[in-house]
C-alpha cells in the first residue's frame, strides 16, 4: 500500500493509540503536538506524522518521563538537526532512568518470590 496517509478524527485518534482525547487536546496546547491539521469546520484531522509522535510521546511518558523534558524533547526536534547531540543527551538519560527503574521492579518481584516460595514451602511441609 505505500505510504497512505491516515485521516483520522480527535476521538479516532485517542482510540487508536489508548491517549484520552482530553490529553490529545492538552498535549496540543502546551506544544508537545504541533501541526495538527483542521478541517474547514475546525475539527482536528490527524495523519501519520502525528501517530508516530503521539505513540513516541505515549512512550516517554509511560516510561516516566515528565511533561516538562517530554515538551523540552519535542521542541529540540522541531528546531533542527543541530539539536541531534542534545536530543540524544536527554533519550540516553532516560533510557538510563527507565532501566533503574526496571532493576528496582525486579529486586521488589524477587523478594515478592522470595515469599511466595516461602508460603509453598510452608504449606508443602505442613500439608
Amino acid at each position: 500500500m505505500g505510504d497512505v496517509e491516515e485521516s483520522l478524527s480527535i476521538g479516532e485518534m485517542a482510540a487508536r493509540t489508548g491517549v484520552s482525547v482530553h490529553t490529545l487536546r492538552y498535549y496540543e496546547r502546551v506544544g508537545l503536538l504541533t501541526g495538527v491539521p483542521r478541517t474547514a469546520g475546525g475539527r482536528r484531522v490527524y495523519g501519520t506524522k502525528q501517530l508516530a509522535s503521539i505513540e513516541f510521546i505515549s512512550r516517554l511518558r509511560e516510561t516516566g518521563m515528565p511533561i516538562a523534558q517530554v515538551l523540552t524533547y519535542a521542541e529540540l526536534v522541531r528546531a533542527d538537526d543541530d539539536t541531534r547531540q542534545r536530543r540524544l543527551e536527554i533519550l540516553i538519560d532516560h533510557h538510563q532512568s527507565v532501566l533503574m527503574a526496571i532493576n528496582e521492579q525486579r529486586r521488589h518481584l524477587d523478594a515478592i518470590q522470595a515469599k511466595i516460595d516461602l508460603y509453598r514451602e510452608a504449606l508443602r511441609t505442613d500439608g
